[in-house]
């Protein structure tokens, strides 16, 4: 990537999809799709037998060199909820943590205001490696030379795989604005 000084990277929300508690047995129903104000997940969020909405990237190939950067940057309307940020990266295990169904991810709990547009900053030195909401003990480095996805959820699990204290079943509407990387 070019020199990065004072210098916002936008991530392209084109080619991301849902992913929901279905996927395990829940019944949640949401789609995303690109709107005119950016990426709109909707639907009917329901904690029993699973609990999670979620965007996702596409998986990133090659993935994403963000290593000139420190953090991201999300514009969100998430009509107050705790949001939950999961970045996938190479693990520096010789890729053994793709093969954990689910795979490692690196999270972060963001809350967000109840009107308008919230703005995020996700140091990555922030983020901590979870599996499936449980988090990992291992001494893994997060790699942000090869990003491989990005997803944002709602989930009745924070990042510490605690109970969210944000979370709120039902109608969920959620506007993803903008995501940039920041030096």
């Amino acid at each position: 990537m070019a020199e990065t000084e004072g210098k916002q990277e936008p991530i392209s929300l084109d080619g991301w999809s849902s992913l929901n508690d279905t996927i395990m047995g829940g019944n949640s129903r949401a789609g995303c799709r690109v709107v005119d104000d950016g990426l709109l997940l909707e639907g009917e969020l329901i904690e029993r037998g699973g609990g999670f909405v979620s965007c996702r990237s596409p998986r990133l190939q090659p993935p994403l060199d963000l290593s000139p950067y420190s953090a991201l940057q999300l514009d969100l309307d998430g009509e107050g909820r705790t949001l939950k940020i999961a970045i996938g990266c190479r693990d520096g295990a010789l890729g053994l943590t793709e093969l954990i169904p689910g795979g490692l991810r690196w999270v972060i709990d963001v809350p967000t205001n109840p009107n308008g547009t919230t703005q995020v900053v996700v140091p990555f030195a922030d983020l901590r490696p979870t599996v499936r909401a449980k988090p990992v003990g291992l001494p893994l480095r997060f790699d942000r030379s090869g990003i491989t996805r990005i997803q944002v959820l709602h989930s009745k699990f924070g990042d510490g795989g605690n109970l969210n204290p944000g979370f709120r079943p039902g109608p969920i509407r959620l506007l993803i604005r903008s995501i940039r990387a920041l030096p």
